[in-house]
């Protein structure tokens, strides 16, 4: 019998409405003849009006308490799932994460999956229950509840599926699956098929939001395939997977757009060895996550380092880069909000040239001015004004023919 691991996100279980569907779609699922387990978000919105509630509450809140405070919303939607399911005379029990068998290390709020014992899991299936797991939480060692950061039930259903060996993984959401540009920016942009988990896990790391990137970087380490496709309607989706020969056949597989980025400068830093790393080293330690980073050419022992971040922590990062600025001798620091990265996925880069000329030609034909530009084998990644954005990346889609096919010729 089929073992199916089905994902619904905080849209899909909205409302009891949606919960419904959801508990039907389990059903029919199991009626194939499958063994079925459910990971549940939290209901839209839930999560949000939690963490609202903890700042309303106390000014900064232990990450231990928040862990606590946002597995609650998780737990309110499995139970209410399981009972739908219930109500249309299925068999359904809900477990939390702890339950579930899902370990994790001690960081909270952005907890990684350490292990998974999916015993209990197995003995329910064996009795015929649909299993109704909450997404985004496990536990410590100690017992402690952890939370696995924004987006975490993808990465529990996909640990799951890699867990239980499962014959398929579908993550349902509210689209219709990856497409090659966001429909709300490029209306003609079209939906994949298939998708190379490299290629997937730039995306998410540019700015598409359909899969956290964790999660897609587990599904690759343990070879873990999986369907994103929509809750709304019974479409086939796009299946994330190994890389196969044919897939370098496209050479772009999708064009992306992330807002409310900034560039900071820190100007003439001394070429000394060490340098960076002190003033990255304050950055990560106070969490500020550091995107693109280019440093210009020496210049009488003193080089420019440019690096993104997103534009709300900006006020943090002055503030612990001014002291060091004067420590380390550099003449002045800078920060530009109101930008935004645009990004072309493909790895059919490997194989064919020309693709960075193609995409700076389209942008500079269309008067778009390019401040930062980055590179990998499969990813190259501009930052422009954020006015320029949705405009940037419909001249970008369709330079590269995405519009109409989703693989035209390099």
């Amino acid at each position: 019998m089929r073992l199916i691991v089905q994902k619904y996100g905080g849209t899909s279980v909205g409302n009891p409405e949606r919960i419904r569907k959801v508990a039907k779609r389990l059903l029919e699922t199991q009626r194939e003849g499958c063994r079925v387990v459910a990971v549940i978000s939290a209901m839209a919105g839930v999560t949000d009006n939690l963490i609202k509630l903890a700042r309303e509450t106390s000014p900064q809140p232990s990450e231990r308490e928040m862990d606590v405070l946002l597995a609650t919303g998780e737990r309110a939607a499995i139970a209410l799932t399981a009972m739908a399911v219930n109500a249309l005379g299925g068999k359904a029990v809900s477990l939390s994460g702890a339950e579930a068998g899902v370990l994790t290390d001690r960081t909270h709020m952005r907890a990684k999956i350490a292990n998974i014992n999916p015993k209990l899991i197995e003995e329910l299936l064996a009795d015929d229950y649909i299993v109704v797991v909450a997404g985004f939480q496990g536990q410590t060692p100690e017992g402690d509840t952890t939370t696995l950061g924004r987006g975490g039930s993808d990465l529990t259903a996909i640990a799951l599926a890699g867990a239980l060996n499962a014959d398929a993984c579908q993550i349902y959401t509210d689209v219709d699956g990856v497409f090659t540009c966001d429909p709300r920016i490029v209306s003609d942009a079209q939906k994949l098929d298939e998708i190379a988990y490299d290629e997937l896990l730039e995306l998410a790391g540019a700015g598409a939001k359909v899969m956290q990137a964790r999660a897609v970087e587990f599904a690759k380490k343990f070879s873990v395939p999986f369907e994103v496709r929509s809750s709304f309607n019974l479409r086939s989706g796009t299946v994330a997977k190994e890389e196969t020969t044919h897939m370098e056949n496209v050479v772009i597989r999708g064009v992306t757009l992330e807002r409310n980025q900034a560039k900071v400068t820190i100007a003439s830093v001394p070429d000394v060895p060490g340098t960076a790393s002190r003033i990255f080293s304050a950055i990560g330690a106070a969490n500020i996550l550091v995107d693109m980073i280019v440093q210009n050419a020496l210049e009488q022992g003193a080089t420019d380092i440019s690096f993104t971040i997103n534009e709300g922590e900006v006020a943090q990062a002055e503030q612990l880069l001014r002291r060091i600025v004067n420590q380390v001798g550099a003449s002045a620091l800078t920060a530009r909000s109101g930008l935004a990265k645009l990004s072309v996925v493909g790895i059919g880069m490997r194989s064919h040239s020309g693709v960075a000329a193609r995409m700076f030609d389209c942008l500079g034909r269309g008067g778009i001015n390019i401040q930062l530009i980055s590179t990998s084998d499969i990813k190259i990644a501009v930052v422009i004004d954020q006015s320029e954005g949705d405009r940037a990346a419909r001249l970008t889609h369709e330079a590269f023919g995405l519009s109409g096919s989703v693989a035209p010729s390099a």
